[in-house]
């Protein structure tokens, strides 16, 4: 009788979990053949959330979610119990936090005057439409590996929907125009209501407490292990004629390093890049270290896994051009509501049912998010939390005469006090937590079709990479949805799995949908 089939995960961030998930459920392995290794000390991946009331909670970022999309995240999430409501699923919860707190903003964009601006014409001109158009039906292959400025003239960009676009999706002008062509088709359902965010759902509470948390508890009771700390160094591969196959593993554990033999009939589940490797903290009084992948070395293993392998993809395409891949984001905790109740009277909406509100003149490009509160699982009644981010922070500020890479906490608070006409003094109660991340939009860069490998790389036999730089045809990067969906591709092909993968939904060729888009862009 020969061993038992093993399963060797590296990383424990949504793709390898939801990868377990659906292994145990679909595929009826046991918890106790899969093995996850986190070189972090905490599972989720870019899903974070940490902190705490007295030294401040933090927020990397959080990721747009649909209920009229992401077919594979809720077809699992309708499977994992909540850890909050007994008897509920965490997509039951979501639905039903949803139905009580809708989003409706009625401040998307702010200008310099601090007035609300009309965002009920998206502003297009007769060349925009045109454009925009021949960009929407232009066929992949032919853009290649062109920004999206190749095919849209420079006013485009000064319209309302690009300013909401790109900063509801994280665009910039430089981004892949297969990229940006790829989200109007996604989300056409979303162009008609971007101004209002109606179709952006939340969670009930940050995105790590409400998916990451509950998925890692079902996960441990079916028996699966997340080992952290600890660090897969390298992938050993036979290049066969006819396959490519892991014989081995190497792991770094407790400063000791040792080689795990992987057979043929093994599994190995790899999360090559990651768009918040090198992501580094400031503080009120600090504004975050400039790091890169030479100091973390997250993306080391693929680099070396893909060199002579085209197979495998390319991480030169998306990694080597921080300044167009970077931007920083802020978390706020307060300890008192001063600033809520003036942002809440100023937006006309109550936290959690505004969605992003973007200060279009300012030269950071700054926005912010007021989420329903408690926004973390552990958050005092009296502690308040909100986000925000700038896609421009190599700029100088309009209020702070320095760029707000190198700002403190505080300089940020300064700044954002300035766009809105607030005293100061909304802040004197405030922990200011800046976040840097460097490859935050590297999957947006332009680039080949080849430079994505599959999730189960051509020929593999028992590898496959699961993460937002490998290739989904039709579906989104810069979403939990495209993680899930690879997770769950790999997944079914190396074990065999019959279940159909939950189709993407063709909004954009639904009569309803294209008529309500044209209307929109008229």
């Amino acid at each position: 009788m020969g061993k038992e089939k093993q399963v060797y995960m590296a990383g424990a961030g949504i793709g390898n979990l939801a990868a377990a998930a659906f292994m145990l459920r679909d595929g009826k392995m046991r918890g106790d053949q899969i093995h996850i290794y986190e070189s972090l000390g905490v599972a989720g991946g870019s899903l974070d959330g940490a902190g705490n009331a007295k030294d401040g909670y933090r927020l990397r970022g959080g990721r747009m979610l649909t209920t009229d999309n992401y077919e594979c995240t809720w077809d699992l999430f309708a499977s994992i119990p909540s850890l909050v409501h007994p008897g509920q699923s965490v997509l039951d919860e979501t639905l039903a936090f949803n139905e009580l707190h809708q989003s409706h903003s009625q401040a998307r964009l702010v200008d310099r005057n601090r007035h609300k601006v009309d965002v009920t014409s998206m502003g297009f001109s007769l060349r925009d439409r045109m454009e925009l158009l021949k960009l929407h039906e232009a066929d992949e292959a032919a853009l290649g590996n062109s920004p999206i400025t190749d095919h849209l003239s420079p006013a485009f960009f000064e319209t309302p929907f690009w300013y909401m676009w790109a900063t509801t999706f994280a665009f910039q002008p430089w981004h892949s125009a297969v990229e940006f062509k790829r989200y109007l088709h996604r989300f056409m359902k979303e162009f008609s209501r971007i101004e209002t965010l109606a179709g952006v759902k939340r969670t009930v509470y940050n995105q790590y407490d409400s998916l990451v948390r509950p998925l890692q508890a079902w996960l441990a009771q079916q028996g699966v292990r997340i080992e952290t700390g600890c660090t897969v160094t390298d992938i050993k591969l036979e290049d066969g004629k006819d396959a490519l196959v892991v014989h081995a593993i190497e792991l770094e554990r407790d400063g000791q390093r040792e080689l795990l033999p992987v057979t043929p009939d093994d599994l190995v589940f790899f999360q090559n890049g990651s768009m918040t490797d090198a992501s580094s903290f400031g503080s009120m009084d600090s504004a975050p270290p400039r790091l890169d992948r030479y100091q973390s070395g997250g993306w080391k293993l693929w680099e070396r896994l893909a060199e002579g392998r085209p197979e495998l993809g390319n991480p030169a395409a998306f990694n080597r051009n921080i300044q167009q891949s970077w931007w920083e984001s802020f978390t706020v905790t307060l300890h008192d509501s001063i600033f809520f109740d003036q942002m809440q009277a100023f937006s006309g909406n109550v936290a959690g049912t505004g969605g992003l509100v973007t200060f279009k003149d300012s030269n950071w490009l700054m926005s912010v998010v007021l989420a329903h509160q408690p926004h973390f699982a552990d958050q005092p009644a009296d502690i308040k939390v909100f986000w925000g981010y700038a896609l421009h922070p190599d700029r100088v500020g309009n209020f702070v005469a320095k760029p707000m890479a190198g700002c403190t906490g505080e300089e940020i608070l300064r700044e954002l006090a300035g766009h809105l006409n607030f005293e100061p003094e909304v802040f004197a109660q405030a922990n200011c937590i800046p976040c840097r991340m460097p490859y935050i939009t590297s999957m947006f860069m332009p680039r080949h079709y080849s430079d994505r490998p599959l999730p189960v790389p051509i020929g593999s036999r028992n590898l496959a990479l699961v993460s937002q730089f490998v290739e989904v045809p039709d579906d989104v990067v810069f979403t939990v949805e495209y993680s899930v969906r690879a997770a769950q591709m790999a997944v079914y092909q190396l074990l065999g799995i019959e279940r159909e993968i939950p189709p993407i939904k063709r909004h954009d060729k639904t009569l309803e949908v294209m008529l309500a888009a044209l209307v929109k862009a008229a």
